[in-house]
């Protein structure tokens, strides 16, 4: 069997998501700065969760987890929104992206090896077992672009997808490395 990445991407946008392109993962770099964003901890996860640094591993462990995948795509969810200020509404898209990223993971999964990397901490489980005992779903956690380093608007660009949709829209975007089981 053979991955047929178009009828993959046309999958993607028959299960819910906004866009969605092939992902060349030649184009994707993972850059220190991006992952000291993380480290910043403004989302409050850093150390907090398996799927994010350092509980995922350093750039170089990541840039060899990825290394094994020879093809992906790129998906986004985009919403509109009322203003900048409207974190309900940035909320509700947000929802609606993480439902169709984990259901399509687990598709993709019965299908292919699939390494998702999505928006956000992984989201599976309640609370987290980090660091006190390992990942519940070890073959089910995902990381987000930038815990792996990712300029998401750099992969985007790379791979000839938007990422800005205007002043009134959100966009949440991931990807998914595939290859054969």
């Amino acid at each position: 069997m053979s991955i047929d990445i178009n009828r993959i991407v046309t999958q993607a946008l028959e299960h819910g998501f906004t866009s969605a392109a092939p992902l060349s993962v030649e184009t994707l770099k993972l850059l220190p700065e991006v992952r000291d964003m993380c480290a910043s901890n403004t989302c409050h996860k850093y150390g907090q969760n398996w799927a994010c640094p350092p509980g995922c591993g350093t750039l170089e462990e990541c840039e060899a987890k990825l290394r094994k995948y020879s093809c992906g795509i790129i998906v986004q969810t985009v919403g509109s929104i009322e203003d900048s200020m409207d974190f309900e509404g940035m909320v509700e898209v947000e929802k609606g992206h993480q439902e169709h990223f984990i259901s399509f993971s687990d598709i993709l999964g019965s299908q292919y090896q699939v390494l998702p990397i999505g928006t956000g901490t992984c989201s599976r489980c309640a609370s987290c077992t980090y660091p006190d005992a390992p990942c519940r779903f070890p073959d089910k956690i995902t990381s987000s672009m930038e815990a792996y380093g990712m300029l998401v608007t750099q992969v985007c660009k790379d791979n000839n997808l938007p990422y800005y949709y205007g002043n009134d829209k959100i966009a949440y975007t991931a990807c998914y490395l595939i290859k054969e089981k």
